[in-house]
């Protein structure tokens, strides 16, 4: 989803001096299109079907008028936008020019393309002297915005396609904020922040962390400092102080070609991160494009590899529960408590797994033997197994896993989690990797805080905790109240186990785990201190709302907003 381009094909029009003229389709919308592409085919002319996915039936029409024209006039384009769309005809596409507009890979790229689209006029349109270094840092925080993207879920959690749209309008508020100034007040800092992180750019963020951080750009580059001798966004990236566009371009070649990540607020270990991804996705890219069938050639076919496999696994996976051993278990420990009536809901997904991990991998030896018949989900599970990956159906009722030995790995450590706190009691410290649904097992740890304090109400307990020096193999009694969780690792930073506080991470560690951390609930809804560090919990690398927990705050010797710029988390699982 990029910028709209209509803007510019019809200014390239103008100054090649061709008519253009634009159509969106949408129903009925063919008739107008048909006599559009017919006038222009014979007289000359662009003709610009705009949102082409809604037409598609018109798309083969157009197909067949423009391969089976008889004569076209030179000077006649057709320009077609479209959403990405599985039925569009490729036949189209194979014979079309494509043409992107893709941001430019740097900091030093990004603002050249940015100072190319501005003239002299522009530059000196306001006299005010906040004026070209306001501009300057508009479009240093666009190349950024952009540029943090490619480190994943440490730049954003959800990729947003920023554009140049998003920069236009922060630029015009900018001059029209500094034309109604009163010199006196001066700049309202407050109001330009909340346009560019609430509004401007904020406006395309959906995710509350994303929306942080953009905040906290405009928190720590957007104020009176920014005018003085000392300020740089990064060491080396300093705002010039230039009268015409020229000395711009001149300072900005100065710029090195490749950045460090600190320029984008992120620690020099992202650039790994990058890096791994990079070379994650073209082999993943290469794995799917493998020929699947078996070939000719010496050594065990892909079903004899995927039978043993079976074979292997089916031997190592857990007994069913019982339901009435289950209920037994639970009467005794009280089967109303809260964290009961979550463990045997977490016992019924578990068993569900268990089931249809069962049941795919006896068919599947069966089909490979030839008794039944090859299904799609048996076809798929073959397939997955072989190149080491979980199969769609088992992911689709358990958890997200990079390859298939970790997924069953973290398979049996869950089952031995649930299998131990059945039938040998409550442990002294929980596991929160093996929940499917954590979110539940905080809430019931909250419940039975409530209910152990008489005149406690559920609506005004929040979760409190500590991170606390111990790890798990030290913990030997539970607490006096709340939950002991471990297995949580920080990304972005590193622990001092000694303080007990955030440190930036060791050079070439991605991840750091964290020791045990005590979580309880108090009855206050009053916001928590800004000198600590609210950290989001995630369950996945995928840092996403459908991945997110909760967050526990930590301790910092410097501003929480340096550890926002560097996107620290904390992930239940790194694999």
């Amino acid at each position: 989803m990029g910028s709209d381009p209509t803007s510019q094909i019809e200014h390239l029009a103008k100054k090649r001096h061709v008519e253009c003229r634009s159509i969106s389709m949408g129903q009925g919308q063919e008739v107008h299109s048909r006599k559009l592409v017919g006038q222009f085919m014979a007289n000359g002319g662009w003709a610009l079907l705009q949102n082409c996915h809604l037409g598609l039936d018109f798309m083969e029409e157009l197909l067949e008028t423009l391969t089976e024209a008889t004569s076209i006039h030179e000077a006649f384009r057709v320009w077609i936008t479209t959403e990405v769309h599985p039925h569009f005809p490729i036949s189209l596409l194979q014979c079309s020019i494509k043409f992107t507009n893709e941001p430019p890979q740097g900091i030093k790229a990004g603002l050249k393309r940015t100072y190319a689209g501005i003239n002299q006029d522009q530059l000196d349109i306001s006299s005010m002297p906040q004026w070209k270094p306001m501009l300057y840092a508009v479009s240093f925080l666009h190349t950024v915005v952009q540029e943090r993207r490619k480190f994943g879920p440490l730049g954003w959690n959800i990729p947003y396609e920023f554009n140049s749209a998003d920069w236009q309008a922060s630029v015009q508020y900018c001059q029209n904020h500094l034309d109604d100034l009163d010199v006196k007040k001066g700049v309202s800092w407050n109001t330009v922040r909340y346009m560019l992180g609430e509004v401007n750019y904020g406006g395309r963020v959906t995710d509350d962390y994303d929306k942080i951080l953009l905040n906290t750009f405009a928190k720590v580059w957007f104020g009176e400092n920014m005018f003085a001798d000392t300020f740089a966004f990064y060491t080396g990236y300093t705002i010039p102080k230039c009268k015409k566009i020229d000395e711009y371009m001149s300072c900005i070649e100065e710029m090195p070609l490749v950045d460090a990540p600190e320029a984008y607020g992120l620690h020099p270990n992202a650039d790994i991160t990058y890096q791994s991804n990079m070379a994650k996705e073209v082999l993943d890219t290469i794995m799917n494009i493998q020929p699947k069938d078996s070939g000719g050639g010496g050594g065990a076919t892909r079903e004899t590899v995927v039978f043993q496999l079976a074979d292997d696994m089916i031997k190592k996976l857990p007994a069913d529960y019982l339901p009435h051993e289950v209920r037994d278990r639970l009467r005794k420990m009280g089967i109303l408590q809260p964290l009961n009536i979550f463990l045997r809901q977490e016992l019924d997904r578990m068993q569900r797994v268990i089931t249809i991990v069962r049941t795919t991998l006896v068919d599947l030896k069966l089909a490979i033997e030839g008794t039944i018949i090859m299904s799609e989900n048996l076809r798929d599970a073959l397939d997955n197994m072989y190149d080491a990956r979980v199969p769609a159906l088992w992911k689709k009722v358990s958890w997200e896993s990079t390859t298939l030995g970790f997924w069953f790995t973290e398979l049996l450590d869950r089952n031995d989690q649930f299998s131990r706190w059945i039938f040998e009691g409550r442990p002294n410290v929980f596991w929160m990797t093996g929940f499917f649904n954590p979110q539940g097992f905080l809430t019931a740890m909250r419940q039975e805080v409530t209910r152990a304090h008489k005149g406690w109400a559920l609506d005004s307990v929040t979760l409190h905790n500590d991170v606390l020096r111990q790890l798990r193999e030290d913990i030997t009694t539970p607490p006096q109240e709340g939950v002991y969780i471990y297995g949580l690792y920080l990304d972005g930073a590193s622990w001092d186990r000694k303080n007990s506080r955030l440190i930036e991470s060791k050079p070439k560690v991605l991840f750091t785990p964290l020791p045990v951390v005590h979580i309880y609930a108090i009855n206050s809804t009053a916001p928590k201190d800004p000198k600590f560090y609210q950290c989001p919990v995630y369950k996945k690398p995928h840092r996403t709302d459908l991945t997110y927990i909760t967050f526990i705050i930590m301790r910092t010797a410097v501003s929480p907003d340096h550890w926002v710029l560097r996107g620290v988390a904390s992930l239940c699982d790194i694999k």
